[in-house]
């Protein structure tokens, strides 16, 4: 029995939206930029896309920017805002625990001469509204906070931040890297004051190296890619077309019967959170109830090792992380679970459970069932 229980990392794309690409690539091919006709249809497929996320997210089409994913989304919005605010002040605000995406760019900006604040958040991974206000200055030009983070699906209080952001200074940009929660919470930017929005597509079954920025109009950003002049010159190169129309509906799809598919979600991961709580020594990290993401569970396990327990799993068939995906190869620890407080000896000793609207129960049973085995044998093992 094949298990994947690592939906955080990347989703299996949804047939419908790989059926769409391969038609896309093999019948209409042509370049959007072309004028022939080729071009006009590729074109018309970045339309219909652009049109499809901005009904979701409740916001005009022309502020869609098409991107490679997450992680170029999140660098033209600190980068792109820090060139074009520069002059009006040299102060950013990010947390502790967000994604290497926002962390090393943030970590370049300082290079350049820009002042970082690094928030703290609480044992459950959740910022503090009373720290952002006390951090936030005349000079500070962005906030940047991560919707849902990725390691232990900590929910931020986005909309309260946004309003608390331009209360304080309503020339602030606020930027919300939204990879782990579009598709997993309803997310309206104008709403929420967001006025930047990174969002991946292979997170909700779509094609890897394809996401988009939501920018507001009203934002000044430089670009950080030149070129062809694509994208009214913000993001230039030729448009993954195959890409962005699987992505759109791949989006489309994952705000179907939303409430029934986040009912689903919350069922089976209390039918895991319920069953591994079973297993002595085993600790839960942040909040399990729907005040957390649908779709993400942190567990520690006292005196086994993550990638011990992760290969072994991986022997019953069943896949999971030991962290975030973007890190898990580097023998390093989690700055998220540091910033919570987690025990130094838990630290190296968990696994993190992603699962998907398409995870059945059995496959939750069966993973539980190896768990009570292989953790009770692993532990036999280890040196005194």
């Amino acid at each position: 029995m094949e298990v994947y229980l690592d939906n955080s990392a990347t989703t299996r794309c949804l047939p419908d939206v790989a059926k769409l690409m391969t038609q896309i690539m093999c019948e209409d091919y042509g370049n959007p930029s072309s004028m022939h006709n080729k071009g006009v249809e590729a074109e018309k497929y970045l339309r219909k896309a652009k049109e499809t996320i901005a009904k979701l997210l409740k916001v005009q089409e022309k502020e869609i920017l098409f991107t490679s994913g997450g992680t170029e989304s999140d660098n033209i919005a600190l980068i792109g805002v820090a060139m074009a605010h520069c002059r009006e002040g040299r102060h950013i605000i990010t947390t502790q625990i967000e994604h290497p995406a926002i962390l090393q760019t943030c970590a370049f900006l300082e290079e350049q001469g820009f002042q970082i604040t690094y928030l703290p958040v609480d044992k459950d991974g959740v910022v503090s509204l009373a720290a952002l206000e006390k951090a936030m200055t005349r000079q500070t030009i962005l906030v940047s906070i991560m919707h849902t983070n990725n390691e232990i699906g900590a929910l931020q209080p986005i909309a309260q931040a946004g309003e608390l952001i331009k209360r304080m200074n309503p020339n602030t940009l606020f930027h919300v890297d939204a990879v782990q929660g579009f598709g997993k919470s309803k997310i309206y930017p104008k709403k929420m004051n967001i006025d930047l929005l990174s969002v991946s597509a292979h997170k909700i079954h779509g094609p890897k190296g394809v996401g988009f920025l939501y920018i507001n109009e009203k934002v000044k950003i430089k670009p950080i890619i030149f070129g062809g002049g694509q994208q009214k010159g913000m993001r230039s190169g030729t448009e993954n077309v195959p890409g962005i129309a699987g992505m759109a509906l791949a989006a489309e799809e994952a705000y179907c019967n939303f409430d029934a598919k986040m009912d689903y979600l919350y069922s089976i991961k209390q039918r895991f959170i319920d069953g591994v709580c079973k297993i002595e020594g085993i600790k839960i990290n942040g909040k399990t109830g729907r005040d957390s993401a649908p779709h993400v569970v942190s567990v520690s396990v006292q005196g086994v090792r993550s990638e011990v327990m992760l290969h072994a799993l991986e022997d019953k068939g069943i896949y999971v992380s030991a962290g975030s995906a973007c890190a898990s190869n580097k023998p390093s620890i989690s700055a998220t679970l540091k910033a919570i407080g987690v025990e130094k000896q838990f630290l190296d000793s968990t696994l993190r459970f992603s699962f998907s609207a398409y995870t059945t129960e059995e496959e939750i049973d069966y993973t539980l069932q190896q768990l009570q085995t292989i953790i009770p044998m692993l532990r036999r093992y280890v040196r005194k």
